[in-house]
């Protein structure tokens, strides 16, 4: 299949889907069937979004155990790695370097982020031809995107993962480096209760 990017890669990260186990900070407001199913729905459908248009390679990193038949059951059947890391940052920065090691530019999203369309992606990709990173900053003070087209593991250290305070502690990061960026339209993501207004919960309920 003839892709866009040709020379870039797309990165979706996921949790792998257990009971109890993932999208907890919706509790109790809903159930864990429901959490479950509700991270099922936005995991599906972002990586539908990946595959919507032709535009790059994707790889699709799992955390969380090695169970992987759900993922397996997606269309197009994607292409599993592995998180490693002890922390966000690390297991960010090695899946990154891992695809700068054969393509020339990165993107990483998570599945959070029902927002993010062909045109934001194809955004991010046109960026990192002219800048080293490319973010999509989150309405929480995180981001829902992080693109790169050169490793550095200083753009991922000493952050505090989980608070608002990592889109700006990253742009700091990125000054200190000497590393040039660009930043996308702020996206919500789906992580708390209020969230949920973003989304129809027929969609996955």
């Amino acid at each position: 299949m003839t892709v866009e990017f040709p020379l870039s890669l797309l990165i979706q990260f996921a949790k792998v889907p257990v009971l109890g186990q993932v999208k907890t900070r919706m509790q109790p407001v809903l159930t864990e069937q429901q959490s479950l199913a509700l991270h099922c729905y936005l995991v599906e459908r972002t990586h539908h979004t990946l595959h919507q248009q032709a535009l790059c390679k994707t790889e699709l990193w799992l955390a969380g155990g090695e169970a992987k038949e759900f993922f397996e059951s997606l269309k197009p059947c994607p292409n599993l790695r592995y998180q490693r890391g002890s922390d966000l940052g690390e297991r960010m920065h090695r899946a990154i370097a891992a695809g700068l090691e054969c393509y020339g530019s990165a993107v990483l999203i998570g599945s959070d982020c029902p927002g993010i369309t062909p045109a934001y992606l194809r955004a991010a990709l046109l960026a990192l031809e002219i800048v080293d990173v490319v973010l999509g900053p989150a309405v929480d003070g995180g981001y829902v995107l992080i693109g790169m087209n050169k490793a550095c593991p200083g753009v991922f250290g000493g952050i505090d993962w989980g608070t608002d305070q990592v889109l700006r502690q990253t742009k700091e990061r990125l000054q200190g480096l000497g590393l040039t960026w660009f930043e996308l339209p702020v996206l919500p993501d789906i992580d708390r209760p209020e969230d949920l207004q973003q989304i129809n919960p027929l969609s996955y309920f």
